[in-house]
């Protein structure tokens, strides 16, 4: 394209000149080729430019300095017009390739602080690893350098047969491994050791040192939050374990005198069975909580009915049938969740409802709204104070409303640890001294929930 561009501009040029020998010597018109020359040394390159300054110097000999059609000057003022387009024009040439060369330059070294931004970018923004992060960062230098791939390791790579690599070290200490295909030209290569893998370098290392920081902060707030829960579970186990162990105790020593009456023993007995029912629902909460506290509940979801779960709570209480009132809409969609943790995070719930509702019934609900499974779970209790409706969910927390019925304080805990860990949502609504609304929801667009295909009836009512 070049070389048609620069023979087409010289055959336009020599044109041109014919009509203005009229009116200027003709000695005076070989710069009329300089424009020629510029436009190709600064499009295609010197090598090309220079060739059309000659070119022009020939064809203005031949066909416009006498004697025209030959290679021959006969007159030293036209020696003097050609030499003086040839320089002219390889001067211009010359500006024109230089010009032309440290545009790109420009050009690259834009291209050069752009991806050295993009890398500050990915490799130091908060979230996320630096192992996990380094693949989007070296797909983006992929791009960047127009190569087929690169990769960014952070150890030691040798080179194979068709992969280049660059060592990345921080202080003398290596830190990773700039890996890039074999086919990279040398210059490239070159330009990439001086003014990519430089920078690379500072923010790799700068990367590292965040992820090494981001690693304490994490083990930190692990710890801190693990110190909390054993000083949480040495208190429960001060007080909420030894109260039942102290009544079951001396239950057991009353036991021993022979003077008791039946009626006596059967008191005796019932009470060691529930402080032994009771003793066994709280190691099943701290069970709960340490798994929970452990892998963040890890579930074996599975399609169950949310109607099932509810009823399946309800009876695993042995609470009077009085002390519930259920009403569950028949088109309750089913749901892929783990069937059992949903049945001990309803069963917590209806067992707090039961101990603060004052021995009325408690309303439970169920029901589809619009693309949502709401449960609502309402006693008609005391109600929470005006800050506990959320703090009512944090492991240990007693609300002080009634002092008579306190329990271990996990159980709400383990409502939404089970809860969130099935793609559910809780939350507490209440009114100091007119009850509590423990509002459950399951979305039906949330990952892992499927509605079944039910015919729309009326509830049932238990």
């Amino acid at each position: 394209m070049g070389v048609l561009v620069a023979a087409a501009g010289v055959v336009l040029t020599t044109l041109l000149i014919v009509p203005l020998k009229a009116s200027a010597p003709v000695e005076s018109l070989g710069v009329a080729y300089v424009p020629t020359v510029l436009l190709v040394a600064s499009v295609w390159g010197g090598a090309l430019g220079y060739a059309t300054a000659l070119l022009s110097t020939a064809t203005f000999n031949w066909f416009h300095l006498p004697p025209t059609g030959r290679f021959h000057i006969d007159e030293s003022e036209n020696w003097v017009a050609l030499a003086v387009l040839l320089v002219v024009a390889l001067v211009a040439g010359t500006l024109a390739q230089r010009a032309r060369a440290r545009a790109r330059e420009a050009e690259q070294r834009r291209a050069e602080a752009d991806l050295a931004t993009e890398m500050a970018r990915l490799l130091l923004r908060g979230g996320g690893r630096l192992a996990e992060t380094l693949p989007t960062v070296s797909e983006s230098l992929a791009d960047a350098l127009d190569l087929p791939f690169a990769a960014i390791e952070l150890d030691h790579v040798s080179p194979g047969e068709d992969t280049v690599t660059f060592a990345l070290r921080e202080e003398g200490r290596l830190i990773g491994t700039l890996v890039l295909p074999a086919s990279t030209s040398d210059e490239r290569r070159a330009r990439i050791e001086q003014h990519v893998v430089g920078s690379l370098e500072a923010l790799l290392a700068a990367a590292c040192e965040r992820d090494e920081l981001l690693g304490d902060v994490v083990e930190t707030a692990a710890l801190r939050r693990s110190d909390v829960l054993k000083t949480a579970l040495l208190r429960a186990v001060s007080h909420d374990l030894r109260t039942p162990l102290t009544a079951i105790l001396t239950a057991a020593e009353a036991l021993r005198s022979p003077s008791l009456t039946p009626d006596e023993l059967d008191a005796l007995a019932e009470d060691v069975g529930g402080e032994a029912r009771r003793l066994s629902r709280l190691i099943d909460k701290l069970l709960d909580l340490s798994q929970l506290e452990a892998d963040g509940g890890a579930r074996r979801p599975q399609s169950c009915s949310l109607s099932e779960v509810i009823e399946a709570a309800v009876d695993h209480l042995g609470l009077p049938i009085e002390t519930f009132r259920v009403t569950l809409d028949e088109d309750l969609p089913e749901i892929h969740a783990d069937a059992g943790q949903l049945e001990r995070a309803f069963g917590n719930l209806l067992e707090n409802a039961a101990r603060f509702s004052g021995g009325h019934p408690v309303s439970v609900r169920a029901r589809r709204v619009g693309d949502r499974v709401l449960v609502r779970i309402v006693d008609r209790g005391p109600g929470l104070p005006s800050a506990g409706a959320e703090r009512v969910f944090e492991p240990f927390f007693r609300g002080d409303a009634s002092p008579v019925a306190r329990g271990s304080g996990l159980g709400l805990a383990i409502v939404r640890g089970f809860i969130d860990a099935n793609h559910g949502r809780v939350w507490a609504e209440s009114v100091p001294r007119q009850g509590t609304t423990f509002v459950v929801e399951f979305p039906f667009e949330s990952p892992g929930l499927e509605t079944s295909e039910s015919s729309r009836s009326g509830p049932t009512v238990r």
